[in-house]
């Protein structure tokens, strides 16, 4: 595997722009040991980002990272969220407590606020620069904050340490590019892709099919690396088989054509308006 691109972060460190997404894990005991063996096989690939929430699983997906993770935890880049309605001031440093807890660890490299809530921004931002002031987490970001949401984020005091805005951004959810990510990039907030595969929904699309037999490739591929290609944006695929795991990772040496970008933007053509932002 290739080394792994970075985004620089406004506290001056740096994301990867490549990990591991865990949502849904955590939900069954019957395939608990496959879900840590995936998140171990992909940190001995090298794959340093995980992205994981308090409440997957409620909570348990964090008890597999860390059983994933065991005495590696330095070298990593860990993510984690706090739910809405635990983020007033109080809420999300005791919710991050929690987290820490389970994820057997005395940081977070990352912190997000899952989805807007009843609690006013500037609690959980208060709460977000004590936390980050302890040392308890290095750096903090949003998640499905539309633009109107960032806007109003942008204007509270401390919103420039905003690290990113984690979204539903794929080849069939391209909403974001016509005035979300513009307002992110011009404020050097990175975009965290989730589900960048559409849950493997859009695989069997046959643009996809045809820019991957172009390149020997598999669709899953093909969607990676059109992520891969953008500037600023980080994808966190989920992977529990190994094939898929791999299949993922090998993604990051396809190189995309202009004919092959014309190919899927014609199938899965650019917004010309703004839309309310996708959710899962």
């Amino acid at each position: 595997m290739k080394a792994i691109p970075t985004v620089p972060l406004p506290s001056g460190r740096a994301m990867p722009t490549f990990g591991v997404g865990t949502w849904r894990m955590g939900e069954s005991a019957r395939v608990r040991a496959d879900e840590v063996e995936a998140v171990r096989a992909a940190v001995d690939r090298g794959i340093t980002l995980i992205d994981t929430a308090e409440m997957y699983g409620d909570g348990e997906a964090e008890a597999i990272v860390a059983d994933a993770v065991g005495a590696r935890r330095d070298g990593l880049f860990i993510v984690s969220k706090v739910l809405p309605s635990n983020a007033s001031k109080r809420g999300t440093i005791a919710a991050c407590e929690r987290s820490l807890k389970r994820l057997k660890t005395d940081r977070l490299d990352l912190y997000l606020l899952h989805w807007r809530g009843g609690p006013a921004l500037s609690e959980t931002l208060a709460a977000f620069a004590e936390l980050k002031a302890a040392g308890k987490i290095l750096d903090w970001g949003v998640s499905n904050f539309d633009t109107d949401d960032m806007r109003e984020l942008a204007a509270l005091d401390g919103a420039g340490e905003c690290a990113t805005n984690q979204v539903l951004y794929n080849l069939t959810r391209r909403g974001i590019e016509f005035d979300l990510m513009p307002f992110c990039a011009k404020r050097g907030i990175s975009i965290m892709a989730y589900s960048p595969l559409e849950q493997a929904r859009m695989l069997g699309d046959p643009a996809l099919k045809t820019v991957a037999q172009r390149h020997d490739a598999s669709p899953a591929q093909v969607a990676l690396a059109w992520l891969f290609r953008q500037k600023g944006i980080v994808t966190i695929p989920k992977a529990t088989r190994l094939d898929h795991l791999d299949d993922n990772i090998a993604a990051l040496d396809l190189i995309l054509s202009l004919e092959d970008l014309r190919t899927l933007d014609a199938r899965f053509p650019p917004p010309k308006r703004a839309t309310p932002l996708d959710m899962l």
